[in-house]
């Protein structure tokens, strides 16, 4: 792998003189209190300003602080016309332009393309506070504002959109997102050491376009192939023909076939061998893969499922190529992913001043996601699980990074002395996922060569080390700091990886659980998962057995909380099926269902937009073809199979129940799914299609633990639709570190 230059080794700028602000200036006043006549970088941003690790324009602008640069604070801006744009004046470097944390699309609209009514990531939860595609848009005002000035784009939302891509709103193939916003620079993934480099660079007056070896980097590319590069042609997929037989090299006629000529008297005649070297291979790092064009994969599905294949196979730092993209008369050209940050670098990073607390502009104001991570920790990013329908893997890449014990406690000790309103209660210890902290490969060797899509899928990799040490004994000594009453665990536990350590599910269990645990198996059955790249129900069998063993033998009453996904690629109403017939047998009533959203990237949006498998090779005679629930009509079905026990659906999955050759599972006795009866004013509003009418705020996920009995055989009518108030178990936490899926 590539060394890259270390993050905190570049010599400062010269107005470090300045110092660190308390809060990066968001206004002219706050500006002149620090003594500035001018921003050297503006960051733009769809969130609402709160300095605080778990935000990433924080941590850019703390970083960039941190190099010396005076760095501004735009935050959701007015979009209707440039003036706010001007507010903090020309940067004399560069604009820096984000949706956000989360994507501007999945934030504003659900999984079924209606319109949400909330922002968490705005003051007092009020939607409406930031453009659609809002990368695009505020690049296009800072554009206006300053014609002349350099426009770097980044976050999830240029991450994502990085090459053409399939839109799940518009329901088109869209261009890069380079074009439509006319910046300058896109940088992806986690873009620390790429936005120092760029930032150094501007500085000393370089330009910010096609910087060849700037890793994690995409931008417009119109000129020849640099000298040294080896282009490789990929934009098509066919097998060549038939292929001609070779010519014999050693007959004395052209064109012969490759059979030894023999003399009259029946031997070979003499003749000298010549042996050639194979050609060396050519230098990674000067390769570059062409992908079909923008113009190839808008049209055919089959390109599209292929270029969707060949990125995600060039996402290891350790042996990707560069790639690029046609578009018209333009390419895209992407370089390969950062390279992660050290130990020492992450820590650099979490140890800035921020001052863990929004903007003070905003007053009593409530921030949802604030207030939802305020006392939790991020301990490590990244994520090599693979799962097809998670952005995850695109953004932050499968290589962990983790933090240091130390670096982490000194945190749970800050927002213990600092943060108002700390109990003594932190929320969590996590990330993407909750027991990822310091696992790796084995060998630095494979793990560098390696190119699978995941390395747990469909087994865990024997060259992955699952021993779970390290994180038990951070647990440990975060429960021993003074003031410090329990240490919660909420982000999702990889349940696969912690049955291969049953120290760590005896620790988690007995110690971190405040009395329900989530996890995501997502599906019951083998067809989904194998498209979802998840294990199979064996391994939750096995995870709950040993949940329930340690739960009573540490005299705790706990309870795991599934997520399941409904109208994933691959996914039949047949699969549909059996999860609600599991779901009932285990007494499990989802109040909140979680609907596919087909995120830009994600190989499983390639599956919904293309019917195909790019988890294989792709070839238009052959190759295999992928179911996909299509049409609101099904999504619905879908989701209505998750919510069987709501007497709204039950006309629908009656019709459907029939049509499937099921009818044995319609009547009032304990096998059957639903019942044959209807309860009065119930079921003429079209079941799931009448829910999705509703503010989409927070929910709850019910089961029989959480306010709902189960349906005993001999209750009463009234007593199976009644419903008890639900404990506040809020399924999906719009700002935590784990997988986001959308859900309506």
């Amino acid at each position: 792998m590539q060394i890259a230059t270390p993050l905190f080794s570049y010599r400062k700028y010269w107005a470090a003189r300045f110092g660190v602000a308390p809060f990066l200036p968001m206004s002219r006043v706050e500006m002149d209190a620090l003594g500035w006549d001018s921003c050297d970088i503006i960051l733009v941003t769809g969130d609402a300003y709160v300095d605080h690790p778990s935000f990433g324009m924080a941590i850019m602008g703390r970083l960039l602080e941190a190099q010396g640069f005076r760095v501004g604070i735009i935050a959701q801006p007015d979009w209707t016309s440039a003036e706010p744009f001007r507010a903090l004046g020309r940067p004399n470097l560069f604009f820096g332009v984000t949706a956000g944390n989360m994507d501007s699309m999945v934030n504003r609209y659900t999984a079924d393309r209606r319109l949400r009514h909330n922002d968490a990531y705005t003051p007092n939860d009020e939607g409406g506070k930031r453009p659609d595609r809002a990368v695009i848009v505020y690049s296009q005002r800072c554009r206006e504002a300053y014609p002349a000035t350099p426009i770097v784009i980044g976050g999830i939302e240029a991450s994502l959109r990085r090459i053409a891509h399939y839109d799940y709103w518009s329901d088109t193939v869209r261009r890069s997102i380079l074009l439509d916003s006319k910046a300058d620079l896109l940088l992806y993934g986690n873009a620390e050491r790429a936005i120092v480099a760029v930032a150094h660079r501007v500085a000393a007056g370089e330009s910010p376009k096609a910087p060849h070896d700037l890793r994690g980097a995409a931008f417009i590319y119109s000129g020849d192939l640099p000298e040294g590069w080896l282009e490789i042609d990929s934009t098509e997929v066919d097998r060549p023909g038939r292929v001609e037989a070779h010519p014999d090299p050693y007959s004395n006629h052209p064109g012969a076939s490759r059979h030894p000529s023999l003399s009259k008297d029946g031997n070979a005649p003499e003749k000298p061998l010549t042996f050639h070297r194979r050609p060396p291979r050519h230098d990674r790092a000067q390769t570059v893969i062409r992908l079909p064009s923008y113009e190839q994969v808008k049209t055919d599905p089959v390109l599209y499922a292929h270029a969707s294949r060949l990125l995600h196979l060039e996402t290891n730092p350790g042996n990707a190529r560069a790639l690029v993209q046609r578009h018209g008369d333009r390419d895209v050209w992407l370089n390969p992913p950062p390279i992660p940050l050290t130990t020492p670098e992450l820590d650099a990073v979490f140890d800035l001043p921020y001052a863990r607390a929004p903007h003070p502009s905003y007053g009593d104001a409530r921030i949802p996601a604030w207030e939802m991570i305020r006392f939790s920790i991020n301990i490590m990013r990244g994520c090599f699980g693979g799962c097809t329908f998670c952005s995850i893997t695109e953004h932050e890449g499968r290589i962990i990074q983790s933090r240091s014990e130390a670096s982490v406690l000194r945190e749970i000790e800050e927002i213990r002395d600092k943060t108002p309103g700390f109990t003594g209660v932190i929320s969590d210890l996590g990330g993407p996922t909750a027991n990822m902290y310091r696992l790796a490969c084995k060998s630095r060797d494979i793990e560098k060569h390696c190119r699978k899509l995941s390395c747990v899928y469909p087994d865990i990799c024997v060259n992955m080390n699952t021993d779970h040490a390290a994180l038990v004994q951070l647990y440990r000594k975060a429960r021993e700091l003074p003031g410090i009453k329990k240490i919660l665990i909420a982000s999702g536990v990889r349940y696969d990886l912690a049955i291969r350590d049953p120290a760590y599910v005896r620790e988690l269990v007995t110690h971190h659980v405040g009395g329900y645990l989530k996890i995501a198996p997502e599906h019951t059955e083998a067809g989904p998962l194998a498209k979802m790249m998840k294990p199979g129900m064996g391994a939750y069998d096995r995870f709950k057995a040993l949940f329930d063993q340690f739960s009573k033998e540490a005299g705790k009453e706990q309870y795991l909380i599934p997520y399941f996904i409904a109208a994933h690629p691959g996914t039949t109403d047949e699969d549909m099926l059996n999860l609600a017939l599991w779901l009932k047998r285990n007494g499990f009533r989802a109040d909140q269902v979680q609907a596919f959203l087909p995120s830009p990237m994600a190989l499983a949006t390639a599956m919904h937009h293309t019917g195909r498998n790019p988890l294989k090779g792709l070839h238009r005679a052959e190759g295999e073809t992928v179911f996909v629930p299509r049409g609101l009509k099904q999504r619905r079905l879908h989701k209505a199979f998750l919510r069987y026990h709501d007497p709204e659906n039950w006309p629908l999955l009656r019709e459907v129940l029939k049509r499937m050759g099921r009818s044995d599972l319609i009547g009032n006795g304990k096998r059957h799914l639903i019942p044959s009866w209807q309860p009065a004013g119930t079921g003429a509003t079209g079941g799931e299609g009448a829910r999705l009418g509703r503010k989409h705020g927070s929910q709850t996920f019910l089961t029989q633990h959480t306010g709902l009995r189960p349906c005993n055989a001999g209750a009463s009518k009234s007593a199976v639709i009644s419903r008890r108030p639900a404990r506040a178990f809020t399924q999906g936490s719009p700002c935590g570190s784990g997988k986001r899926r959308g859900g309506s």
